[in-house]
């Protein structure tokens, strides 16, 4: 029998596969992406008609036997999105974040690059979704992203160098906690600045922990861990709802630059 929520908060993702979708649901408005992010869940659009099947050939039967649930209303097409949310999670408390030995010597000694917050947040997302297979930044998610960060939700932070933006990384606040979506670089090193600049903001403004969604070699080098599934979501459920202020100042790469972890 069909699972069927009626939106996200009603979603226990604890109870979900640790390496599959934990749900579907068309529904990629601002609100339901907010919802969801809150609940530990984020989304993976299909960006053709041949993703949309073969999200229904190979999950329909999961769905139909209630061990994928669907969520929102019934008249939208679910197989359009499939979302989220792995066992274990990465995450990357604030503190912990940092750079390579030669990175850090490199900001110190050769490169003038700078870093600002959310000055260019719809190219930094555009950058992140470029000659990605399969492309998941669909025209439908970039909207509902440019729409956070309006909000005050989303945000990004950009590395430039003569006056270009060479790096860069975005994601979604949820309290104390920062969702890290995608992240991108021009410049060998430029988008582990970007993770490092938005950590250094980040616990300025109060805050805790950045996720990583998914487990890689490029976040494990950042200096990510992994936490079980649930351990997450009650980090989140322990956070306040609310946006904390982080730093807009345009500052210089080059103090981040802390002589520590591997070369």
């Amino acid at each position: 029998m069909v699972n069927r929520c009626p939106d996200w908060e009603a979603l226990d993702v604890r109870k979900a596969a640790p390496d599959g979708p934990v749900a579907f649901s068309a529904d990629l408005s601002p609100a339901s992406l907010l919802a969801a992010y809150r609940a530990g869940v984020y989304p993976f659009p299909a960006s053709d008609e041949y993703t949309r099947v073969l999200n229904e050939v190979v999950f329909a039967e999961q769905v139909e036997e209630g061990h994928i649930p669907l969520v929102g209303e019934e008249s939208a097409d679910p197989y359009a999105v499939s979302w989220w949310s792995p066992d274990p999670r990465p995450v990357l408390p604030v503190s912990a974040a940092h750079l390579s030995r030669s990175l850090a010597r490199r900001l110190r000694n050769q490169l003038r690059w700078s870093t600002s917050l959310d000055q260019r947040f719809e190219q930094v997302v555009r950058e992140c979704g470029a000659d990605r297979d399969p492309l998941w930044l669909t025209e439908e998610l970039i909207a509902s992203l440019i729409r956070l960060q309006e909000l005050g939700h989303a945000h990004s932070v950009e590395v430039w160098e003569d006056g270009d933006v060479v790096g860069g990384v975005f994601g979604l606040q949820v309290g104390s906690v920062f969702s890290m979506d995608s992240m991108f670089f021009q410049r060998p090193g430029a988008s582990k600045v970007a993770v490092s600049d938005l950590a250094a903001r980040f616990a300025q403004a109060g805050g805790v922990l950045l996720d990583a969604q998914r487990d890689s070699p490029h976040v494990r080098g950042l200096g990510a861990h992994l936490v079980p599934r649930e351990q997450y979501v009650r980090d989140l459920r322990g956070t306040a709802p609310g946006s904390l202020p982080i730093p807009t100042d345009t500052l210089p790469a080059g103090r981040l630059a802390q002589p520590r972890g591997p070369g």
